[in-house]
């Protein structure tokens, strides 16, 4: 029997509807606006709140994918709702969102946790995970025909992250794309969480992922997915790739008008 990730949070972060929610992922990727184009893209950082929140700066990181053709697309989030210790790659065979069913590339998987204890397929952190659904419908948007390897970080620490970027290093290939899935800080006023976010942003900027993880380890800032980030752009550098550009940052204020508590996003691209 066909084992399929049914949608967690469809309803709840986007719409249910097929229709609904492909008209709202064609409102943002319409009303995104990017100053260049990028003609191969290596990986994005995209956030993960609720597309009436983080909706438009996702979709200027999915903007940059439109006409491009991919096998296999990497996903990798935290991990909100459960911890443990290590990596987890989906262990199913598709995962599904109101626009479809998405299989699973298992022969990059089984590449993934050859010899590596600490990755490992399973079903932690993918039972009721976000961050992970809500980037299918927008690749599901912009893709057609590729294969997805989901991946869950249950640990963000250093080990960790360079563990998964130098497997994924190896194992990677140009009909590859990751997607980093994070959001930034949670919950402060607007005019701090402008100056962690800035931090955030700047580590990105200048490419520093050992600065970044440094910055959230020291707690000198904060993104929920500060791992994937990290992950992303050691493999690019592995790969013998450093370019990167920051594509928009907001925060919840813009849509709710509170000031008081925000959560900020980012969307990037890591191009060659």
């Amino acid at each position: 029997m066909k084992a399929v990730r049914e949608p967690a949070v469809a309803g709840i972060f986007y719409p249910a509807s097929a229709a609904k929610l492909s008209a709202e992922i064609k409102y943002h990727l319409d009303s995104a606006h990017l100053k260049k184009s990028y003609q191969r893209v290596f990986g994005i950082i995209s956030p993960h709140a609720g597309y009436a929140y983080s909706g438009k700066t996702a979709a200027h990181a999915y903007k940059t994918l439109e006409n491009k053709n991919y096998k296999t697309v990497v996903v990798i989030s935290p991990s909100h709702r459960e911890y443990f210790p290590g990596i987890s790659v989906y262990n199913g065979d598709a995962y599904k969102t109101p626009l479809g069913e998405i299989e699973i590339n298992k022969e990059v998987i089984a590449k993934l946790v050859a010899e590596k204890s600490y990755i490992f397929e399973g079903m932690n952190g993918h039972r009721l995970e976000h961050a992970l659904e809500v980037q299918l419908p927008f690749l599901q948007t912009v893709l057609k025909g590729f294969e997805l390897v989901p991946i869950v970080m249950g640990d963000q620490r250093k080990s960790f992250v360079d563990t998964l970027a130098e497997k994924l290093a190896q194992v990677v290939d140009d009909e590859t794309l990751i997607v980093a899935s994070s959001d930034l800080s949670h919950f402060h006023s607007k005019v701090k969480a402008d100056k962690l976010d800035s931090k955030v942003e700047k580590r990105i900027f200048d490419f520093d992922y050992e600065g970044l993880q440094s910055d959230l380890e020291n707690q000198k800032c904060e993104a929920c997915g500060g791992g994937p980030i990290a992950v992303l752009l050691k493999t690019a550098e592995l790969k013998g790739i450093r370019n990167v550009e920051i594509l928009s940052r907001t925060d919840s204020s813009d849509t709710t008008g509170d000031n008081t508590e925000v959560v900020g996003y980012l969307s990037a691209v890591v191009f060659l």
